[in-house]
């Protein structure tokens, strides 16, 4: 059959190109994310996604009582700085050796230290059972194949220890264009099958999949779902700074959802 559309491609055969693909991406975008990871770092309180909803009002940490915690795709390291401060003994990972420099210069400006590792989120360096927590925001949770990235996850929590990851939602990635313009209001492809995203402008392979087939995907490496938040932005947001939604639309539709999820 030809195409559905033009745009990005979705497809459930396994690949690993993507994993050298998002690391030169991200050395490449490492440059432009310092100052954005400062102003991250420098919050007393953590803020989520796009539109930097307070945790107040997500809850996204409100089962974290302290223990080990890695970071899946920590970037700049902000989230691992704030489960820091929380009580935390945080380890950052990231596929990209630039944006994890990024992150040792920003522990050395705000003086918390945590072990950063060069490595990627599908094949974790550590052995079973090592973490009480793990995080993601954006990172692994778009950027590496849940067919790959969860199951390790899963092996490295401690029975009881939880998952919490924040990405783009089901919704928006069924709206969102094939150009750099915003979500519309409506569907632009097909829901079934959705799992690799590639796009004609933008050298990254994403990783979005339905809300079902992550459902699948969890319960099948032994975690019970407690919560999937379809994050709406705050009374007092303001346009962001992605050109991929605007303010409007996410008022009406989830343009971010997050999972939390245990091991049992």
């Amino acid at each position: 059959m030809p195409p559905i559309y033009a745009g990005p491609t979705m497809s459930n055969e396994p690949s690993t190109d993507h994993v050298e693909r998002n690391r030169g991406l991200w050395d490449s975008w490492a440059p432009n994310w310092l100052e954005s990871g400062e102003r991250a770092w420098a919050m007393s309180d953590p803020t989520w996604g796009v539109y930097q909803i307070p945790e107040s009002e997500v809850g996204l940490l409100t089962t974290f009582t302290g223990g080990s915690v890695i970071e899946l795709g920590c970037g700049t390291g902000y989230v691992s700085a704030w489960m820091a401060r929380l009580g935390g003994g945080p380890v950052g990972v990231d596929n990209s050796a630039l944006q994890l420099a990024n992150a040792k210069r920003l522990q050395e400006r705000f003086e918390i230290y945590f072990p950063l590792i060069h490595a990627n989120a599908e094949k974790l360096p550590f052995t079973d059972g090592s973490f009480d927590f793990a995080i993601s925001e954006y990172g692994a949770a778009i950027w590496c194949d849940p067919y790959q990235w969860i199951p390790e996850a899963a092996r490295v929590l401690r029975r009881g220890g939880r998952l919490v990851f924040l990405g783009n939602s089901t919704q928006i990635m069924l709206s969102a264009p094939d150009d750099d313009g915003p979500a519309t209001p409506a569907l632009l492809r097909p829901q079934f099958g959705m799992h690799r995203f590639e796009w004609d402008d933008d050298p990254g392979v994403e990783f979005h999949l339905s809300h079902g087939d992550m459902i699948k995907v969890l319960r099948g490496n032994g975690f019970e779902i407690e919560d999937l938040i379809e994050m709406q932005p705050p009374d007092d947001a303001v346009e962001n700074r992605y050109p991929f939604v605007t303010l409007d639309w996410a008022r009406r539709w989830p343009a971010e959802e997050a999972w939390i999820v245990r091991k049992v």
